[in-house]
This record gives structure tokens, sequence and C-alpha cells, in this order.
């Protein structure tokens, strides 16, 4: 039975104490099995944390280290202040070590992004012509498209900004960007994703080009940079508190006492 409040937590009676030097990883394989243990199936509900932590006889810290890496492994989700949650039964371990690496990255990328991005807008104002516009429509033309249709846009978001870089007749800025491709977009993906995302990433799109359409290049810049702090408010960011991860890769000692 799914959460829905009518079935109670499964006992924790049976948790033993994890032996082991990384202790996280300890914890992870005793919680995999616990959920295989009890027949828990996507939306049950684990115990509260704190009953947890006692059973395993951990600190809270300890077992939020754990739950944390199976949460970005996609085997639980943690609601905080609402409870830990059956997410997938077919977590994939790797996940994590491809999302630490995703997650250092990001920043860099996304301040590259504005930086360059932002003057490539305003160059693009100053510098446009009819065929630059047109080119900057029809990209436009096909995000709206393709949201209609239920997708998220990232092939022709791809587009717009190519034609704005085009737009701007800078070869060196344009090399820049072209050589940033992959993990620009990895950011256009993480983006995108988020519920919503992508009709308001379409309306910031359509402000941008209007003020390219209209020869205003800070206004330009300003829909430009605006959209790309937009891009850069992605889950991945901001779902851990600062150093969760950090530690989960690199665990620090602990006891057991809690």
């Amino acid at each position: 039975m799914s959460a829905s409040g009518t079935r109670p937590p499964p006992d924790t009676s049976g948790l033993k104490a994890p032996e082991g030097r990384r202790l996280y990883e300890q914890l992870e394989l005793l919680l995999r099995e616990y959920v295989l243990e009890h027949g828990l199936q996507p939306g049950d509900r684990l115990p509260p944390e704190r009953a947890l932590a006692t059973a395993l006889k951990v600190s809270r810290a300890s077992l939020r280290q754990a739950t944390v890496s199976l949460e970005v492994q996609g085997l639980l989700e943690v609601r905080h202040g609402g409870g830990i949650y059956v997410r997938l039964l077919d977590a994939d371990p790797d996940r994590l070590k491809e999302m630490l690496t995703r997650r250092r990255r990001l920043p860099d990328v996304l301040e590259a992004r504005e930086a360059i991005e932002s003057m490539l807008a305003l160059l693009a104002a100053q510098r446009r012509t009819d065929e630059d516009m047109a080119a900057i429509d029809r990209a436009l033309h096909a995000i709206s498209t393709e949201i209609s249709t239920g997708e998220i846009g990232a092939s022709s978001d791809r587009e717009f900004h190519a034609a704005v870089a085009r737009a701007a007749s800078n070869k060196l800025l344009l090399d820049v960007m072209k050589a940033l491709e992959g993990p620009v977009q990895e950011t256009r993906l993480e983006s995108l994703s988020e519920p919503g995302r992508p009709a308001r990433s379409l309306a910031d799109h359509r402000r941008i080009a209007e003020a390219i359409r209209r020869q205003d290049p800070c206004g330009a810049e300003r829909a430009m940079r605006r959209h790309l702090r937009a891009v850069a408010d992605i889950r991945l960011l901001r779902r851990w508190t600062p150093g969760e991860l950090d530690e989960v890769s690199e665990p620090r000692p602990d006891s057991a006492s809690g």
C-alpha cells in the first residue's frame, strides 16, 4: 500500500548496528535490505529518522549521510519535515559519483554562461541583421511548438541561444560557447526539467528577442542575465544543504554513539 497514512511504518526491531570504517556505506546497505525485507514499494514511508537512528545505534547525522546518498541514487525521497519515502527499487549506486561531479562543475558553468551570454545578447542587439532576427524568431516558434506538445524544448532552446550568439558577430565568443556546448547543455537540461520551467523560459526568451529586435543593448543584456539567473536556480544545487554531498563523498569519522 502506498503512503496514504493508512499503513504504519514497518517494525525496526530487526535492524542491527552496522560495522565498518565507512559508516554511511554500511547504513546504505542496511537500509536497502530493510526496504526489500519489508516489501516496501514506491510511495511507502520508512520509520522516522530518529527511530531508524536509535534502532541502528548511530547518530542522526550519520543516518542522514546514508539517506542523502540513497536519495541521490534514486532509492529514497526525503521530504524535509515530511518523512522518508521509497522512490525506486532499482536505484543506481553509480549515480552518486555522477551527481557529485555535475554538482561541483555546474556553478562554474553557470557563472561562465551569465558572463558570456549576457555580452552576446548586448552585442546581438547592436549588430543583428534581419536574417539574424528571423533565425531567433524561428527558434522561438520551435520552442513554443515543442512545449505545446509536452516536451521541454531543449533542442530549440539550444538553437535560440546559438542564434543570439551568431547575431553578436564575435567569432571568439562564439568559439568559446561552442567549446562549452556540453556543459551548457547540462545546465539547460537541469533547468528545463524543473516543474513549470519551460513556459517561464519561453517568456524569458521572448523578452530577450524583443530587446534585440528593438536594438536595445542594455535591455537585451538585462533580459539575458535575468534568464540565466533563473536557469541557475536548479534542484541539483539547492536540494541538499551545503556540504551534505561532500560529506557523503568523503565521510568524516563518526562514532556510533549518536
